[in-house]
């Protein structure tokens, strides 16, 4: 378990680094730009990102100096290659098919660290499936999961927060400390700073696709061990594996799927912009990002309490 100094550490270096990038991004002019599709008035940088992902690198990389390992550090290389595709896109944007193309990659060699769907519990009546079923299946979700969290980054603190509810979900129904409850305990230290910056009225942070992507990829990865053998459900909390998943993902699952249909029968590209998600419905009712956001968190919550009690 990690320090409460090292944390205290972390969280001191977190706060800086997305103050000195931001002011950057400040000075070379580098801001999100205003559009129609924007739900913010103010100057605000999509420096959030990298913040986060340069101060989850370094610890790590200090760590492995000293031989401590934390958690499996090979998962960082596709958290790097999704957070820096991320970048690229924040500064210079990126096709959606080349981005795409990179998720699958990113996918792939998530796969290749041992973290792979290979049965369904049950699920529609299927347990264990083949190698090519199982490797397919894996990168889709993988995938998936990327683009319902990328999409949700639509108003203030809503991905931060929905991103630290999964994550504390995962942690409190997991019957025993899983393999990743330090990896846990960094993300959401590192995420509290980025909320202050990011809901401030003025000079905000956003995650930017650096954020989005990284973010997406540290819950796909837990998704994945979450249906694997490695980790088990509290026994007074007993639900089937997928439907757990559904429990504690239900937003983003929920936008996502509407919004595929949504762009399909328009006869859209399902990655193409645009302000129809959940999140801009519930805004244009509140009229703030923080109730918006507020709504949203207490009613996924509240769906993840009637999926328990039900099932």
């Amino acid at each position: 378990m990690i320090s409460t100094p090292i944390l205290i550490l972390v969280l001191v270096t977190s706060s800086f680094l997305i103050y000195l990038i931001q002011h950057f991004f400040l000075k070379y002019k580098i801001t999100d730009k205003i559009n129609s599709r924007s739900s913010h008035s103010s100057v605000a940088t999509r420096s959030g990102g990298i913040s986060i992902f340069i101060v989850l690198f370094i610890f790590c990389l200090y760590n492995y100096m000293f031989g401590i390992e934390l958690f499996d550090n090979s998962l960082l290389v596709p958290l790097s290659i999704l957070s820096l595709v991320g970048l690229y896109d924040d500064l210079y944007s990126v096709d959606s098919s080349l981005k795409f193309l990179f998720q699958i990659i990113a996918a792939k060699v998530i796969l290749d660290t041992g973290l792979v769907i290979d049965q369904l519990h049950g699920f529609l009546g299927i347990y264990e499936i083949n190698r090519i079923s199982s490797q397919v299946l894996t990168i889709f979700i993988i995938v998936a999961i990327i683009n319902s969290i990328n999409f949700i980054d639509g108003i203030d603190g809503l991905l931060s927060v929905i991103f630290i509810k999964f994550i504390v979900l995962f942690e409190f129904f997991s019957a025993n400390p899983s393999p990743l409850l330090n990896l846990s305990i960094i993300l959401i230290t590192l995420i509290f700073p980025l909320l202050y910056f990011n809901l401030r009225k003025k000079n905000k942070v956003f995650l930017g696709d650096a954020g989005s992507l990284l973010l997406g990829g540290v819950i796909s990865i837990y998704v994945i061990f979450a249906l694997g053998s490695s980790y088990e459900i509290k026994p007074k909390y007993d639900l089937h594996k997928i439907l757990f998943i559904i429990s504690i993902l239900f937003y983003p699952i929920l936008d996502l799927t509407l919004i595929f249909f949504k762009r399909l029968f328009r006869g859209d590209s399902p990655f193409k912009a645009d302000k129809n998600h959940l999140h801009h419905i519930v805004l244009g009712k509140f009229n703030t990002h923080y109730f918006s956001t507020l709504f949203i968190v207490t009613v996924s919550l509240m769906i993840t309490y009637i999926i328990h009690f039900i099932f």
